[in-house]
């Protein structure tokens, strides 16, 4: 199988470096022409200038991008070398009537589509232990699967095209509400004048304990917010969940409550940290109450 990666962000480079591991990787491009020109040199894989040129080479293609219009974008742009037969796979998270639409396009023209956005954050990327969500057809799937089992640990066929990305939904939604949870958590620990490294070391072992929290509260601790999982892109994430829970009719007070926390943080500049910037303003409450409890000098 010679598989070729489109988009080399931050969860997509270490993509692309665990199919070179597993001897998948043919090609790579990426828009910023000198990541893929780098993994070119670290790999030996080729790095053309076109995705058009990545897709004549392979019989899949896998892309990572930001959101729904640059996933149409890379499909458009990869569609003259795509051969008939071809499985193409986005692992981006986009909205499901956005993953029917590709996968319509490609069909058009006799090529394979799976939607399979994934969970694991950047530290799964690297590791090849991410959970991938797909959808699409069952015998694509399991054709693909030398590429997915190369990326992923957990890797799970849902049902027909758009229902991974229903699934990656419903995983930001509960990402949603671990990252509150685990920011007014950490905030009011260390407003009881708790240590924060004994409060991580020994509730992380506790029934309250999640991922997020054994892994994103050592950047509450201290204050410092790299990016595992952009504030951006998980609230451009969860205004899809948004949107699909509207069309049965409901509002989820959790997304409410976070995108409106997210617009305060975007506002402020912090788009780029990891989500667990949320913290801030939880921590914000706790300073804004102190210093109007006390006495007028």
């Amino acid at each position: 199988m010679k598989v070729g990666f489109l988009g080399l962000g931050a969860m997509g480079l270490p993509m692309a470096r665990n199919l070179h591991k597993h001897g998948l990787l043919t090609a790579a491009w990426s828009r910023t022409a000198g990541k893929a020109t780098e993994l070119a040199t670290e790999t030996g894989c080729i790095a053309p200038a076109l995705p058009a040129d990545v897709a004549a080479l392979c019989d899949v293609v896998v892309s990572c991008v930001s959101a729904d219009a640059d996933v149409l974008d890379v499909i458009t742009a990869s569609l003259p070398g795509l051969k008939p037969g071809a499985i193409f796979i986005d692992c981006s998270t986009i909205s499901a009537d956005t993953a029917r639409l590709a996968a319509q396009q490609l069909r058009q023209r006799g090529i394979e589509f799976l939607d399979a956005p994934v969970s694991g954050g950047v530290e799964g990327a690297r590791n090849g232990t991410l959970a991938i969500m797909v959808g699409g057809d069952a015998a694509t799937f399991e054709k693909a699967l030398p590429a997915l089992n190369a990326m992923g640990k957990t890797v799970t066929h849902f049902g027909p095209t758009g229902l991974g990305q229903a699934a990656k939904a419903t995983n930001q939604l509960m990402c949603a509400g671990v990252i509150q949870a685990c920011a007014e958590a950490m905030a009011f620990a260390k407003a009881e004048g708790l240590p924060l490294d004994k409060v991580i070391d020994t509730l992380g072992k506790g029934a309250g304990s999640s991922w997020y929290f054994v892994n994103r509260a050592p950047n509450m601790a201290r204050g410092s917010f790299p990016a595992g999982f952009r504030l951006a892109l998980h609230d451009k994430d969860l205004k899809i969940v948004r949107d699909m829970a509207a069309r049965h009719g409901v509002q989820l007070p959790l997304i409410e409550m976070t995108l409106l926390h997210y617009r305060r943080l975007l506002e402020q500049g912090y788009g780029n940290e990891d989500i667990s910037t949320l913290f801030r303003l939880k921590e914000a409450l706790f300073d804004d109450a102190a210093r109007a409890a006390k006495p007028p000098s």
